[in-house]
C-alpha cells in the first residue's frame, strides 16, 4: 500500500515547528473571558442541539409517513431526513461534555458499531415491537446507525420492498425515542432535567464559587479538550481503523456512505467551537478566536489555517470512504487528511491550551 510520501510528512512537522517557534513571543495570565464563555453556551451549544432536536422530528415524521404508506419517495425522503440529522450531531463532537456525557446521551444516539447481528435476530422473532420494547434494548441496536441500517440497507442498497412491517414498526419505534432523547438533550442545556437546572447557567458560571468550572480558565480548556478530543478520534480512529485495519465493517456510517461528512461535519464542530458561530444560528458574539488574537495573533492565524487544510484534505479523499480504504491511489489522500487533522491537534493541544491555562 502506498504510504505517506516523505515531503507531506515533512511539510506538517515544518507547521508545527514554526507554531512552536512563534510561541515565544506569546505572553498570557490564562483566559479570563466571561463573555466567550457565555457566548459559546448561546451561539454554539445551544442552537446545534436545538437543530439536532428539530431535524429528529423531521426524521421521526418521515418514518411515520413511510410506515403509513411505504413508496420509494417516502423511503428517499426518509433517508435525507436521517443525512440532514447527522450533521448537527457530528458538528457536535467537539462539545462532548455536560449532559451529553453525564446522562448518557451520546452512547444512546450514536454507539458505534452496529449489533447488526441481534438487530437481525429482532427483526426475526415474534416479540412486539415498540416503543416499550424499543427502550429496553441495548444503545447497540438503537440510534443513528440502526436507524441507518433499516433506511439505508447494506452499501445504502435498500428499496421499499425490503422494509416489511417488523422493520418499519422498528423503524418507528427507534425514531421516536431518538427524538425524545435529542429534545431532552436541548432541553438538559436550556430549562434542565431531572430536577437539575439548566446546565447553560452552570457553565456560564464557571469562576470562583463554581464546583464543576473554579476558574473561566478550566471553562476555556473543557473547550480546547473537546476540540482536540474530536481531532484524535477523527485522525487516529474514524480513519485510521478501517483503514489500517483494511476493514470496511470499521467504517461509521457505511451504510449511507457518509463517512466522509462526517469526518468534515466534526472538524467544522472545532471551528465553531473556535470561532463561536455556528451554521444553525444566525448570531454571532465573542470566540475563542478573538481572545487568542489579542494574545497570540499568529496563532490564531495558524488555527484556522489548519482547521480550513483539515476540512479540505478530508475533501480530497475519493467517495465513498469504504471503497477508498483499498485503493493505493487513495491512500496519499487518506493519508494526508490524518496529518493534517494531526497537525492542527498539535496546534491544540501544545499552543493553545497552555495559553489558556492559569
Amino acid at each position: 500500500m502506498t504510504k505517506l510520501p516523505a515531503l507531506a510528512l515533512l511539510g506538517a512537522a515544518s507547521l508545527i515547528a514554526t507554531a512552536c517557534d512563534s510561541n515565544e513571543a506569546a505572553t498570557t495570565s490564562g483566559f479570563d473571558d466571561a463573555q466567550v464563555v457565555a457566548d459559546f453556551a448561546d451561539h454554539v451549544i445551544i442552537p446545534t442541539y436545538a437543530a439536532l432536536a428539530e431535524r429528529a422530528t423531521t426524521l421521526r415524521v418521515a418514518v411515520d409517513a413511510l410506515a403509513a404508506d411505504p413508496t420509494e419517495a417516502r423511503l428517499g425522503a426518509a433517508q435525507d431526513a436521517w443525512v440532514a440529522a447527522r450533521m448537527p450531531w457530528e458538528q457536535s463532537e467537539a462539545f462532548l461534555f455536560g449532559p451529553v456525557d453525564a446522562e448518557g446521551f451520546d452512547p444512546a444516539l450514536d454507539t458505534w458499531p452496529l449489533n447488526k447481528t441481534d438487530l437481525d435476530a429482532v427483526l426475526a422473532s415474534s416479540d412486539t415491537i415498540d416503543s416499550a420494547y424499543v427502550k429496553n434494548l441495548p444503545p447497540t441496536q438503537k440510534g443513528f446507525h440502526t436507524l441507518e441500517y433499516l433506511l439505508f440497507g447494506t452499501g445504502g442498497g435498500r428499496v421499499v420492498a425490503d422494509l416489511d412491517a417488523r422493520s418499519l414498526a422498528y423503524l418507528g419505534a427507534v425514531a421516536g425515542e431518538f427524538e425524545d432523547i435529542t429534545a431532552r438533550l436541548h432541553d438538559a442545556w436550556t430549562d434542565g432535567i431531572g430536577g437539575a437546572g439548566p446546565y447553560r447557567d452552570v457553565f456560564v458560571t464557571a469562576g470562583a464559587g463554581s464546583a464543576a468550572y473554579p476558574s473561566l480558565a478550566a471553562a476555556a480548556q473543557e473547550i480546547v479538550a473537546g476540540m482536540s478530543g474530536i481531532c484524535d478520534e477523527v485522525a487516529n480512529g474514524k480513519i485510521a481503523d478501517p483503514y489500517d485495519g483494511q476493514d470496511a465493517q470499521l467504517e461509521e456510517s457505511r451504510f449511507s456512505n457518509n463517512s466522509l461528512a462526517d469526518f468534515q461535519d466534526n472538524i467544522r464542530s472545532v471551528k465553531n467551537a473556535y470561532l463561536g458561530t455556528t451554521p444553525f444560528s444566525a448570531g454571532t458574539g465573542a470566540s475563542l478566536s478573538g481572545w487568542v488574537q489579542g494574545e497570540d495573533a499568529a496563532l490564531d492565524t495558524q488555527i484556522r489555517a489548519q482547521i480550513d487544510a483539515s476540512i479540505a484534505a478530508i475533501a480530497a479523499i475519493p467517495a465513498p470512504f469504504g471503497t477508498a480504504i483499498f485503493d493505493d491511489g487513495a491512500a496519499a489522500a487518506i493519508e494526508n487528511a490524518q496529518a493534517a487533522i494531526r497537525s492542527l491537534q498539535t496546534l491544540l493541544d501544545t499552543r493553545l491550551l497552555p495559553l489558556v491555562q492559569k
